[in-house]
């Protein structure tokens, strides 16, 4: 099991973003959660097998349809927590 944190930076508040995230992660098996964050930006923890991170960070790079994702900074992690599910952090 692998661990990523992500900041992805763009218009990704109010057009469906953590929602999608949420969906996405939850077709490719994905347990962690997402949140907007106070500067604009939408931010996440995701944990699951690496090849299925590797195409949930590919996505986070193009994102729903009325998102722009600008820049998306990723970030391997250590972790021991273990999540049952991945949720909207509000």
């Amino acid at each position: 099991m692998k661990a990523i944190t992500a900041i992805i930076h763009g218009r990704v508040q109010g057009v469906w973003f953590r929602g999608s995230t949420q969906q996405k992660a939850n077709e490719l098996g994905i347990t962690g959660w997402v949140k907007n964050t106070l500067e604009g930006n939408v931010e996440l923890e995701a944990h699951g097998e690496k090849v299925q991170l590797e195409v949930f960070i590919a996505w986070l790079f193009k994102g729903p349809k009325y998102s722009k994702v600008k820049h998306v900074d990723v970030e391997w992690i250590g972790s021991n927590i273990q999540f049952s599910s991945f949720n909207i952090k509000h």
